[in-house]
């Protein structure tokens, strides 16, 4: 039955079931509810123990203290959704919210990717202009860092939801993920989408893909000046304060590009493929970020290990 957003019903999409497993959807739920879990404490632990740190009262950990808050909305703006459907068969989602879910992963996408770039310059001023380090990379630059990121972020995507919100929808409402992107709810109009494809590319191109460039540039740079450093040992010191950060941008990009690659290649995969590509792109950063950082700095371990210590010998 044809549907639109201007007509009285209320319209609404379909969110994507799991294929032949329909039945078993709560059990499958378990793990995504584990994952989302392990997010939330990881990622809150991080913040906790910036804050009552102060040796880590330094950009790189204010910028790792913003990741954290990203992953933690950018998660809970879709897994407890994604939960609802799974859990209790609230498979319907109305147009504005799915807009709405949309607009901050998107957002909260390009945000992420912009303070990933922001901390491979750090690493680059930290390793190739040390003196100067203190200077340009003060507590105030890197909140003003944070703050273009989000501006930049809401202006280049806020466009997104809005050249849908005028389009007419029929056919099929069934989305091919269990929340909103913005290319699936698009292929779902019966109107012309060229202004929403070409707006959705120039705005991926100009804010991923640019960062991307920008931090690839920035570890050459860094590279480079490693390689100037006569003793082995003394270069694998100094681009070992690069590895937590290099295993994050790999944590981010590598499903972004996975994700992007299904929808524009994947037309006859298996729907399960589109599903499972959706969820590591949303989980996996959440999860393995907190991890890698918790692993690669000794000052978050100890912090950690004592409060769990110090819980440990609580009177009971």
């Amino acid at each position: 039955m044809p549907f639109s957003n201007s007509s009285e019903l209320s319209p609404s999409f379909l969110l994507a079931s799991i294929p032949g497993l329909e039945a078993a959807q709560a059990w499958v739920a378990i793990p995504l509810c584990s994952a989302y879990v392990l997010a939330l404490l990881g990622n809150c632990a991080v913040l906790l123990v910036v804050r009552a740190e102060p040796s880590l009262h330094a950009p790189m950990y204010f910028f790792l203290c913003m990741l954290a808050a990203i992953d933690l909305a950018l998660a809970t703006a879709t897994v407890p959704r994604i939960l609802c459907f799974y859990w209790f068969g609230s498979r319907e989602i109305s147009f504005g919210a799915c807009l709405l879910q949309m607009f901050l992963i998107h957002t909260l996408s390009a945000v992420e990717s912009s303070v990933l770039l922001a901390m491979a310059v750090d690493r680059y001023v930290a390793i190739c202009h040390p003196l100067r380090h203190a200077a340009i990379l003060t507590n105030g630059a890197t909140a003003k860092v944070g703050l273009l990121a989000m501006a930049r972020g809401v202006l280049f995507f806020l466009p997104l939801p809005l050249l849908l919100l005028p389009l007419p929808f029929c056919g099929s409402r069934a989305l091919s993920h269990s929340f909103c992107l913005h290319q699936d709810v698009m292929n779902l109009a019966c109107a012309n989408t060229t202004p929403s494809v070409v707006y959705g590319l120039t705005a991926i191109l100009l804010v991923m893909g640019l960062d991307a460039v920008l931090i690839c540039l920035s570890y050459l740079l860094i590279l480079k000046a490693v390689l100037r450093l006569a003793a082995w040992r003394e270069r694998l010191k100094v681009f070992s304060t690069c590895i937590a950060h290099i295993c994050v941008v790999l944590a981010f990009y590598v499903p972004l590009i996975g994700l992007s690659v299904v929808h524009r290649f994947g037309k006859n995969l298996a729907p399960l493929v589109h599903i499972i590509m959706g969820n590591v792109y949303i989980l996996v950063p959440a999860v393995l970020n907190p991890i890698i950082y918790g692993v690669r700095t000794k000052q978050i371990q100890r912090r950690i290990l004592s409060l769990i210590h110090v819980t440990d010998r609580a009177p009971r």
